[in-house]
């Protein structure tokens, strides 16, 4: 017999293949963003330019991976790097012009998206949903801080 927490995994993991299975797409359909892309750009207007170990950082991922997913937003003309001025020796990456236009519409047809999910659901309902997930999002935080000092 399934425990609550077997149950719980298993619905986490269909989350994840249903929200990796959306494609992301500006409202022109001009620019396509991968979840990768899209992460990193929603970083960036989230919190403005970033070293590139700080990315690593964030997403929990290898320096040399986010290398190649910063190289992809850049050749695409989403973000632009920098020298940073605090140290000469490090970039910064930061959005163009073109990247904020893209999140914005991202964002936009994401939040519409889920306006069509949810429809639907009570305000109660929404409201009970959100608070598990930022519940779960901070547990995580914490679970991840604790990790990192015991190593």
């Amino acid at each position: 017999m399934a425990t609550q927490n077997d149950l719980i995994e298993d619905q986490l993991f269909k989350m994840l293949r249903r929200t990796q299975a959306i494609h992301v797409r500006t409202a022109s359909g001009e620019v396509e963003l991968e979840r990768s892309s899209y992460g990193i750009l929603c970083l960036l207007a989230d919190e403005g330019p970033q070293r590139l170990g700080a990315i690593a950082t964030a997403f929990r991922l290898d320096p040399s991976t986010i290398t190649r997913q910063v190289q992809a937003v850049v050749r695409l003309g989403l973000a632009e790097k920098s020298v940073d001025p605090s140290d000469r020796r490090a970039s910064l990456l930061d959005l163009t012009e073109l990247g904020s236009s893209a999140v914005s519409e991202a964002r936009n047809h994401r939040r519409e998206m889920l306006d069509r999910l949810l429809s639907e659901w009570s305000t109660d309902e929404r409201e009970q949903f959100l608070t598990s997930l930022q519940r779960f999002n901070e547990t995580v935080d914490v679970w991840i801080e604790r990790a990192d000092q015991t190593g």
